[in-house]
Parts: structure tokens; sequence; C-alpha cells
């Protein structure tokens, strides 16, 4: 199969009954159709033949995902872009600092075992948002467990460990930030599947663990439509897309959209 444009395919990723997908275009005009590409096509096929999964099954989500190549230039892009965003966002890192030490008693940063590309295990840095060593507290609510196609990624509301100052950050994604050293020394990039803790990745079907073909990303295709309003289904489908298709221009895309949602705050927590 040829690869989807980038928006066709954000639709084919989740075009499961139920599924978040961004809305559907306008009727195009008679042009338009005439330029509808063989990637359309494909795309508007495989989203009649999705159905609902049955038990123990996830449909769209074939046992082998051939990886496409990811750009030479990414990782140039990474390193100046993260080193660029360190050196500008500086003062906010020092606020959200003196705010947590101020707030609670612990560490202002947590170090977390992540899953990265290839199944490596590295370091995961965020600011502390949860009371003394309570990043986890929330785990078993956030485990795959039962219908993936209807668990969504996160619990909605406030975790209930969570202090004043923590949820702010979470609300604001500045308890991100730290993720950008990541992103320099090479664990992470600024666009690619959201890394997972061990637990979660071990509770998942194996073909999930597709995603972890390319490196872990700050935000995600998955990110910029739900993010953790979507079910664990649908950001593996996402996730897939992206790793089957990642030139840079979808990046600069999911950049850009990753922008406005964190100003719209929407999905966080």
């Amino acid at each position: 199969m040829t690869r989807k444009e980038p928006e066709s395919e954000m639709l084919a990723a989740a075009a499961a009954p139920g599924v978040y997908a961004p809305p559907a275009s306008a009727k195009p005009s008679q042009a338009q159709s005439r330029q509808r590409t063989r990637e359309d096509i494909e795309s508007d096929e495989l989203r009649s033949e999705v159905d609902t999964p049955p038990a123990n099954e996830y449909s769209g989500i074939p046992l082998s995902v051939d990886c496409g190549p990811t750009p030479a230039a990414k990782r140039a892009i990474d390193i100046m872009g993260g080193s660029m965003l360190i050196g500008v966002l500086w003062p906010i890192w020092a606020l959200a600092a003196v705010l947590i030490k101020l707030d609670s008693s612990g560490p202002v940063f947590v170090r977390q075992k992540r899953i990265g590309r290839n199944g490596a295990e590295f370091r995961f840095l965020k600011f502390r948002t949860m009371h003394d060593s309570g990043e986890q507290h929330d785990l078993l609510e956030r485990l795959p467990l039962g219908d993936l196609t209807r668990r969504l990624l996160s619990p909605r509301g406030r975790p209930r460990n969570a202090t004043a100052v923590g949820w702010a950050l979470r609300k604001t994604t500045v308890d991100e930030l730290p993720q950008l050293l990541n992103v320099v020394r090479g664990d992470m990039s600024l666009v690619g599947p959201r890394p997972d803790i061990p637990e979660i990745v071990a509770a998942w079907p194996e073909e999930f663990r597709q995603r972890h073909k390319v490196k872990p990303g700050m935000t995600g295709l998955a990110q910029v439509n739900g993010r953790s309003d979507i079910t664990h289904y649908e950001k593996v489908r996402y996730d897939l897309a992206y790793v089957r298709h990642h030139p840079i221009a979808r990046d600069l895309k999911i950049l850009v959209k990753t922008v406005s949602l964190v100003i719209s705050k929407k999905g966080a927590r």
C-alpha cells in the first residue's frame, strides 16, 4: 500500500466507531474530486472495512507494521529546537521550581522509567506534581486493562495525590518541559509517540508495541487528536500511523497544532 497523505491517514488511524477523529471536511467540488489521490481512496476503503473490534482482537492494528524512513534532519532539528526552547523558557522553569518547593516537600524533578525506541528503557524527566514520591499513585487507573477500545488513557479530573501547584503545572503542560533535556540528550524527539512506563507497556497486546519502532516524542499524532481524552486503542492507531509515515512536514504540522492544544488546555491532566 502506498503511503497516505498526513490528513487522510489521521482520519484512517481512528476510524473505528466511537473513535475521536478530526471533523470531516466539507464535500469537495467537482474539480477537487478529480484531484483525489490513490492514497485518499485507500483511506476511504480502510475506514469502510473497520468495524467494532471483537473480543481480544483489535481491528486496524496489523501484526506487522512497516516503519517509514526517518529524515536525516530530524535529529538536528531536535537538538537545535530543544536547545532553543530551553534557552527561551528557562524563566518558566525557574518559577516552576520555586513554586514546587514552596508548595510541598520533595524534589523538584522526578525521574521515571519509560520505554523508548526498540523497547529500550530510559530515564524520563518531569517536574514533580504529586505529594512526596506519589507520581504513580494513579497507576492502577491508567493501566490498559479490559476493553482498550473504551478505556481512556487516564481518568478525568484531578489526580487524588496531586499538589495544588502540581495540578496547575499539569493543566498548563509546564510539568513536561524538563523532557526537552531528554530530547537534546537523544532519548526522545520533539515529535513521536509518547513514551509509557514499563507497567503499561507490559499490559499491552504485542502488536501495540510496534509504536516503539520510532523514537518517542514530547508530542505526537495522538496528542493533537485527543490527548488524554482518547482510548488506548485510538492512541495506538494514531501512533502506528505516525510510525508508517513521519516526514518533517508532518512533524511541523503536529508542533503547530500542539501549541494551540496547550493554550486551550484540552485533555490536559
